[in-house]
């Protein structure tokens, strides 16, 4: 087969590129899969559609949002786009768009209608596509996500801790959350929750320390944490947006990760804390149940009281932490890049076998 993916989520210039652990994780990691897994076919890797020659099978696009235009008008015939989720458009009283959000999303919406096929992250995403496009389920494939292969359980020595620790002035004992400030990450409850709870919480995430439109109704939660950060620098310490040879000996070195969402497409920061053995707090919002399965920790995500005393049970047991890393690091066998650009593939055979 000839591919060709379009790789822009990964220029430096993109209106993209804020999503560092989203769209452009995703993008890499396929790009890479895709050549290591699937060596036979000729791959073109593309940034603008003028480069792609008229003998090429398949057109990926990596990336959809549905306010912005970023599907190309024409070649829609042998086209593949992944769309991650359509969150926005679940909850619209907390992500207002606006007029011409609105015609943007209708004009996306159109075009969307007349792609050979797309590909989403969950079941749960292939539901909210269907129900918002009335898009045939069978022009819609299911391909999970799956951690990089850097995300591992790690015996972190003493002085390792210690040179991580001192880097970023932590606690030798803390939650994590690793993730964006949007809405239904429900980062409010959170902080409250661990300031409750008492323990110490470490953010991992560019929104939180990169200067950002407060004005924007979609960054009203960035603002109400940003004020209780400022009221409890002593426990609570956002770094924003480290390496990943760093967020990898978080991940070991954390007590427990907690991602209390009030929905998510997917939810890959899960599926990294899990990979390297770290227990799990989290909800049943949107994916979050059908990729976690019985491997997590389960609370209210609408309630503070419960977050709260979730972390604090699970902090404080060791069997219930052990039983929790245990589950989790069975659960993860289950998604591999391998398997991610295996499923791909058939969804470009797909294509071909119908144009």
């Amino acid at each position: 087969m000839k591919i060709a993916l379009n790789i822009l989520p990964l220029s430096g210039g993109h209106f993209l590129k804020h999503r560092v652990r989203g769209t452009g994780v995703y993008t890499k990691n396929l790009q890479e899969s895709l050549k290591t897994y699937f060596t036979d076919n000729n791959y073109l890797f593309f940034n603008t559609i003028n480069e792609i020659s008229k003998d090429i099978d398949v057109i990926h696009y990596p990336y959809f949002e549905p306010f912005f235009l970023t599907l190309p008008w024409r070649n829609l015939s042998k086209t593949v786009v992944t769309v991650h989720d359509l969150t926005p458009l679940v909850f619209p009283d907390f992500f207002p768009i606006g007029i011409r959000g609105y015609l943007k999303w209708i004009i996306q919406k159109n075009i969307l209608k007349k792609i050979s096929y797309i590909i989403t992250d969950s079941e749960n995403s292939k539901k909210d596509i269907i129900k918002y496009t009335n898009i045939s389920s069978n022009k819609i494939g299911v391909v999970y996500l799956a951690a990089s292969e850097k995300f591992k359980k790690i015996n972190l020595s003493s002085e390792k801790i210690k040179k991580i620790i001192d880097k970023y002035g932590l606690p030798n004992k803390f939650i994590l959350y690793v993730g964006d400030v949007t809405w239904n990450k429900n980062l409010p409850r959170l902080l409250k929750a661990s300031i409750d709870a008492g323990l110490p919480l470490v953010m991992v995430g560019n929104a939180l320390t990169d200067e950002i439109d407060l004005s924007n109704p979609w960054n009203k939660d960035l603002s109400i944490i940003r004020n209780i950060i400022e009221d409890n620098k002593k426990s609570i310490f956002p770094l924003g947006f480290v390496s990943v040879e760093d967020l990898v000996d978080l991940y070991n070195l954390a007590r427990v990760f907690v991602m209390p969402s009030l929905y998510e497409g997917f939810g890959l920061p899960i599926i990294e804390a899990m990979s390297c053995g770290c227990p799990v707090i989290t909800t049943r919002g949107g994916s979050i149940a059908e990729i976690v399965e019985d491997s997590a920790y389960f609370v209210d995500a609408y309630s503070v009281k419960s977050i709260s005393d979730g972390i604090r049970k699970v902090f404080d047991s060791d069997i219930i932490r052990e039983n929790l890393i245990k589950k989790g690091l069975n659960q993860v066998k289950k998604f591999s890049w391998q398997k991610t650009a295996e499923d791909t593939i058939k969804a470009y055979k797909i294509v071909i076998q119908n144009k």
